[in-house]
């Protein structure tokens, strides 16, 4: 694999990635910014833990020379961990028996969390021994150098999304041979989200467009459709939340979206509050259920790929008792009283009640969603 080819989106990877550690140890007030947003300011020992972890993570930079170093001494040494204490009650993961420890695979996720649902991945795999992975994200994340250099020491391979039809297009083949080649020849697995933007209604469907992008290059180059994914060897993930850090937030923006005929206009920063909200705010017990790779049946479009995507995601996700609950209240049944027989069902309503009737609706089916996708799976 050229890796210059693919500059423009690739992380950072040999030298340019020593470049950018370099970077950071010279100049630490980015990590120092990294950390305030990080850490909770509403700590009486708020600038004594910024001032420490940005040392701490200065000082281990010294044995970071490349995208999987920074991802298991500072990903998953420090990012990964103080998210975890912070906002987490429980982690737990699942799965992953049919994958080899030595191959690469193509995750596809549901997409909950601007940043939490590939780091997450990236922590379970890990912890199973296995090669992380690097992670697709949209350019509209990508604000200023500092976080650039963050995403790219990351992982983050770069999807141009403001582009004209035509050069999208060009964009779109691009991309599909850095993800096909990686995958074949660099033997290096990817992450990418199931559809482009967070799940807002708790419905977790894969975009087909994202199949049919994966394959636009090979096609030209003869490769048949079923052999693409076959070699791409695509493996479904789960990634189930019990309260979602942003829920009202997502509420909101659904009740505007059918208000507006499905336009939404984001304000200027609210990628990054929302990046925010969801690495501070309380997330409860927190899921990775990893599924099997779909290498054994030859697919015919990509229709027939997402529809078992979505199988594996929507059976494999972790109903919580916040999930049950919402389906049997707004359902008006007991189906599932058992799984939330010591759930404080007075205090979740509470969280939602000084909210309109439409917004709370839209939370509440949020929840409830994953519950409808599990028993429509089976």
């Amino acid at each position: 694999m050229d890796r210059e080819n693919y500059d423009d989106i690739a992380p950072y990877t040999g030298e340019r990635a020593e470049q950018a550690v370099r970077t950071l140890r010279e100049h630490p007030q980015i990590l120092r910014n990294f950390a305030t947003i990080l850490l909770d300011p509403t700590l009486l020992t708020y600038e004594q833990d910024v001032n420490g972890y940005t040392q701490q993570i200065i000082e281990k930079l010294k044995d970071t020379h490349s995208y999987d170093d920074f991802q298991r001494y500072i990903t998953s040494g420090y990012f990964i961990p103080s998210v975890l204490k912070r906002s987490v009650t429980e982690f737990s993961h699942s799965g992953g028996k049919d994958l080899d420890k030595s191959e690469s695979y193509l995750y596809f996720s549901n997409h909950r969390d601007i940043v939490l649902d590939c780091a997450l991945l990236d922590y379970a795999l890990l912890e199973d021994g296995r090669q992380l992975c690097e992670m697709a994200i949209g350019d509209n994340l990508i604000k200023n150098k500092n976080i650039e250099l963050l995403f790219k020491l990351n992982g983050a391979i770069t999807v141009k999304r403001s582009l004209p039809l035509r050069e999208k297009y060009l964009d779109s083949i691009h991309l599909s041979q850095y993800f096909v080649k990686k995958i074949t020849e660099d033997r290096k697995s990817i992450w990418v989200a199931q559809k482009s933007g967070r799940s807002k209604d708790g419905i977790d469907k894969t975009a087909p467009g994202i199949i049919k992008m994966l394959y636009l290059s090979q096609r030209r180059a003869g490769v048949s459709f079923s052999s693409l994914i076959r070699n791409c060897r695509i493996v479904p993930v789960a990634v189930s939340y019990e309260y979602d850090p942003c829920d009202i937030n997502k509420g909101r923006e659904e009740v505007w979206r059918n208000l507006n005929k499905g336009e939404y206009s984001k304000k200027k920063y609210e990628d990054l509050i929302n990046l925010i909200r969801g690495l501070r705010k309380f997330k409860g017990r927190v899921h990775i259920s990893i599924g099997k790779p779909l290498v054994e049946k030859d697919y015919k479009d990509q229709y027939e790929v997402t529809a078992d995507i979505d199988r594996q995601i929507h059976l494999n996700y972790k109903l919580w008792p916040t999930n049950c609950f919402a389906y049997d209240f707004l359902e008006k049944t007991d189906r599932f009283k058992d799984v939330y027989a010591d759930f404080d069902k007075d205090a979740f309503l509470a969280r939602y009640e000084h909210l309109k009737p439409a917004v709370r609706n839209s939370v509440l089916n949020a929840y409830a969603n994953p519950v409808r996708s599990y028993l429509s799976a089976l």
